[in-house]
């Protein structure tokens, strides 16, 4: 048997590095975005922490060597987002919607594509943002739902030696860019088989649109209950035109790069939940130390206390294991990699709001105040559950359509790498 937790020493060298940098670059982000009025400027407020991220690395460090970047892999990429996340969800979450952006080139991209649309995000430099647009108005969980369902209703028809897109996407992150113009790079996935009654895995494709581009519509941010430095808006592509070379790919092939890229993310959701009961656990422990509440002894000194701070660290550290877990599995291209990773998310991210919405009663009245941190936490763990594939529509679906399988083992997950 073979199960070693230990990190390596460069995995801890990356790790402590990423805290450090988060604790200086990221730890003044949220008050500084609070107050501001729009979602906008709330956004724009955080440029300056993502350039430095960027300046330091940290991009680099999530793209594949053999693309040109620093990354290793996702365990590796697991730790930079736990860091990042217990610091500030919002921009860890912009600094990783870029690299959901660019996930479909990395996966599928032709040399040629790698060569001219990478090099930016291969730079400590700027403030470069790329977006991967998939959801769409009225929602996006049967996206690859055969006629008479709708799935995704964004086309691309050719005209000539160009794509002619035209539709509406939303809750994309990181899509309208810094200024309302578009991301530097957008990844959209669009129909492009005319015929409705062509195959989903045949008639979806997912192709390249740099920015800023003609035809791109802002319509606004979505107001959204947490993540205030982090921007989802609602824009349209209106006769958006790009050469027909743009297509990643296969085309008819998007279908599977869609489920692709999705299936990283997975694990990596819920290493967020992991950052965001961290940071958590820290504050309601140091609570518990240092606060009386007018009585004699510290408030750790009640067992009531005690207990649910120890609930709470086993189902962190249960978390953390089983994404950890799912992440090793996809760097060995296990087969069950994929079971491995929607587990991960649905367990860690249903997890973070319960042991965030637990310690909150560790912490008492205080914890509703947004001038503290549990507040702001438990509005930013809520989407968990929800995005990325919500729980109920996308995730537990596609779990249950593993156990349908007759030749579904329920053991093989448990002893695979």
């Amino acid at each position: 048997m073979a199960i070693d937790f230990t990190l390596t020493a460069d995995q801890r060298e990356l790790q402590l590095a990423t805290r450090e940098l988060a604790q200086k670059v990221l730890g003044p982000v949220a008050e500084q975005v609070r107050h501001l009025p729009s979602a906008e400027e709330q956004f724009a407020a955080t440029r300056p922490a993502y350039e430095q991220l960027v300046q330091a690395g940290l991009l680099q460090q999530l793209i594949p060597a053999p693309a040109g970047g620093k990354g290793n892999g996702m365990v590796e990429m697991a730790l930079v987002a736990e860091e990042l996340h217990a610091v500030d969800p919002s921009v860890s979450l912009t600094t990783f919607a870029t690299l959901l952006g660019l996930l479909p080139m990395l996966l599928g991209g032709s040399p040629e594509q790698l060569q001219a649309f990478l090099p930016p995000y291969l730079e400590p430099s700027g403030a470069p943002l790329a977006g991967f647009c998939f959801s769409e108005p009225g929602g996006s969980a049967n996206f690859d739902a055969a006629a008479p369902a709708e799935g995704i209703r964004t086309t691309a028809r050719l005209d000539g030696e160009e794509w002619v897109i035209n539709g509406a996407k939303r809750w994309v992150s990181n899509g309208s860019g810094w200024d309302g113009a578009g991301a530097d790079l957008l990844t959209v996935v669009c129909r492009t088989a005319p015929d409705p009654d062509t195959p989903p895995d045949q008639a979806l494709s997912v192709i390249l649109v740099p920015g800023p581009a003609a035809g791109f519509s802002y319509d606004g941010a979505i107001d959204t209950l947490g993540h205030r430095g982090h921007l989802t808006p609602a824009f349209r592509f209106d006769n958006v035109r790009v050469p027909r070379g743009n297509v990643i790919g296969q085309v008819g092939g998007g279908k599977a790069l869609v489920e692709e890229s999705f299936t990283g993310t997975a694990a990596l959701v819920g290493v967020f939940g992991v950052g965001m009961m961290r940071a958590a656990f820290d504050y309601a422990l140091r609570f518990a130390r240092t606060e009386y509440r007018a009585g004699t002894v510290p408030v750790i000194d009640h067992q009531a206390v005690g207990y649910a701070l120890a609930d709470a660290k086993t189902r962190i550290e249960a978390a953390r294991y089983l994404s950890w877990k799912a992440c090793h599995a996809l760097d060995a291209q296990s087969p069950h990699a994929l079971e491995l990773a929607v587990q991960a998310k649905i367990f860690s991210s249903e997890t973070a709001v319960s042991v965030i919405t637990e310690l909150m009663k560790v912490v008492g009245i205080e914890s509703y105040d947004r001038d503290k941190p549990m507040a702001r936490l438990i509005q930013d763990a809520l989407v968990l559950p929800i995005f990325d594939g919500g729980n109920l529509g996308v995730r537990r679906r596609q779990l249950h359509a593993m156990l349908r399988d007759p030749n579904y083992d329920p053991l093989a997950a448990a002893v695979s790498a």
